[in-house]
């Protein structure tokens, strides 16, 4: 008798335990789509500043981000703590060196979750670069350097999960003392002179 009650006792123990898991798999899959959406919000393109690099030199790649309409996402410096801040991470190859990561700063918007307190925040378009160098070991030819756009993005009533974009930047090495030429200005061009 008792041997029987611990098995009825086990089977119902696995039951509970097996619907438990059940339940919580929609909840696993429910946040699948919600991460695809992110990266449908926003929208990448990557430009270099030469159009060909003399090894020694340096240059600047930017990633232009484009942020659908009714949507935004913190800046680098968001002003709480706790908010995801948008970043740019090479995750450079053997000979090229990282100099600077450049953000622009965002703008302080009032949002219905957050009526009394702004947030730091970029909208519509932005562009982040980085200053880079290619040393003198830096191989010639058509080169890939890997980079991450790590980003949140919110609309007035709710934030999807934070994700990271792979951003390829293309560059095309030269020899030192080789001519490069400015390519893509219009991007490259400083605020000052954009004025």
């Amino acid at each position: 008798m008792t041997h029987s009650r611990h098995l009825r006792t086990a089977l119902v123990l696995c039951g509970l335990i097996f619907g438990a898991c059940l339940a919580g798999a929609p909840r696993v899959r429910a946040q699948q789509p919600a991460a695809l959406a992110a990266a449908q919000v926003v929208k990448t393109h990557t430009y270099i500043s030469l159009d060909r690099v003399p090894r020694g030199k340096e240059f600047q790649a930017a990633v232009v981000v484009q942020i659908a309409q009714g949507y935004h996402m913190n800046s680098h410096k968001p002003l709480d703590s706790y908010l995801i801040p948008t970043t740019l991470t090479p995750q450079l190859p053997a000979g090229f060196k990282l100099v600077e990561a450049i953000y622009p700063a965002g703008h302080d918007r009032k949002f219905p979750f957050s009526p009394d307190k702004p947030l730091n925040v970029y909208t519509d378009s932005v562009t982040l670069r980085l200053r880079l160098v290619a040393e003198a070991k830096a191989p010639l030819g058509s080169t890939s350097i890997p980079v991450t756009l790590r980003y949140q993005a919110c609309n007035n009533s709710a934030c999807l999960p934070p994700v990271k974009v792979p951003v390829p930047v293309q560059v095309q090495v030269a020899s030192a003392g080789s001519a490069g030429r400015p390519a893509h200005a219009d991007i490259f061009r400083t605020s000052a002179e954009k004025k």
